[in-house]
């Protein structure tokens, strides 16, 4: 399991836990970190800047391992310089991000120890963000879940396009969820993998609604749906009354204004925080179809490491045939 991403953030495991909007906070972030792979809280969903200093202390309190905070640029109408400079006084291990543009994220970020991850949807993406330093690029296929790139790329064609476009190591995302993904990350070339949906679906992630964690177990591969695409921002959620509604208006009235009560993370919360699945949302990848159990993050971790490893031996005992 060791690749030059383990050795970049001094992990065990090659798995990387997804930012997760209002979801990613101490409890998940630790306990993913403690496990083996990398944890992450969501830095733009809390309330202030004090707030996040608290949440990194959390994480500090659970585990020396290291672990990450996400910026999700842009996607929260609220500026994050306060908060990333409270990322850097706490001396937190990695720093990823996600939407818009990281140059002055990274540019703030070169003269400490921080691991840089950029989330990127497109080659020519991954290529600007080696050029503006990152450590590290995570490349999302349209299989997943929450916001994606724009052009409808799988993953099993970006990875392996991304790979070979840039030189420093390169993280699978996209319906990865099990041993199978990140041995098929591996023969694309990248050296980890990141997962949101599936960590939604574990017991530390204990802000998620049993009703959220349910559909998503319920749920096959079909059934979700790609929404804000008419904003030129378009994500992945799992498919109900609201997202059915929120196509309709973007057959109608395809503008911010029309949708901007439907799209609003408060509509996000109230499915994913109360489980009100007829009033709001929630994002999911098409690894739903994939998904049949809540486990605690270590015995899903586990379970990961043990199907890599079983598919490793056996590709090891067919290599004479080949």
């Amino acid at each position: 399991m060791e690749t030059r991403l383990t050795k970049l953030l001094g992990i065990k495991y090659p798995i990387i836990q997804g930012g997760l909007a209002y979801l990613a906070y101490s409890e998940l972030a630790a306990a993913v970190s403690e496990a083996g792979g990398l944890g992450q809280i969501t830095a733009m969903s809390l309330s202030s800047a004090e707030e996040l200093k608290r949440e990194i202390n959390r994480v500090k309190a659970r585990t020396t391992n290291p672990f990450g905070v996400n910026f999700a640029i842009g996607q929260h109408g609220r500026s994050y310089e306060e908060m990333l400079e409270v990322a850097i006084r706490e001396e937190v291990p990695v720093i990823s991000m996600t939407g818009g543009n990281p140059a002055p994220i990274l540019k703030r970020l070169e003269t400490t120890a921080i691991k840089k991850l950029v989330l990127v949807a497109a080659k020519r993406q991954a290529i600007k963000a080696e050029k503006l330093g990152a450590d590290a690029v995570m490349v999302v296929g349209q299989e997943g879940g929450g916001h994606l790139g724009r052009a409808d790329i799988g993953t099993m064609v970006l990875v392996p396009q991304v790979v070979d476009s840039v030189s420093i190591p390169v993280i699978a995302s996209g319906g990865i969820g099990d041993g199978r993904g990140l041995m098929a990350a591996f023969a694309l070339g990248a050296e980890g993998v990141e997962m949101g949906t599936r960590f939604i679906v574990t017991k530390e992630c204990v802000h998620a609604h049993p009703i959220y964690k349910e559909q998503i177990i319920k749920a096959e591969e079909e059934d979700t749906t790609v929404i804000k695409r008419t904003l030129g921002s378009p994500a992945r959620a799992l498919t109900n009354k609201w997202t059915e509604e929120i196509l309709k208006i973007e057959q109608t009235s395809p503008t911010y204004e029309a949708l901007k009560q439907y799209i609003s993370g408060e509509a996000n919360k109230k499915y994913i925080y109360n489980g009100k699945a007829d009033e709001g949302f929630g994002w999911a990848g098409q690894i739903v179809g994939r998904i049949q159990e809540e486990l605690s993050v270590e015995e899903l971790i586990n379970k990961i490491v043990k199907e890599a490893k079983q598919i490793q031996l056996k590709w090891s005992s067919k290599e004479g045939d080949m």
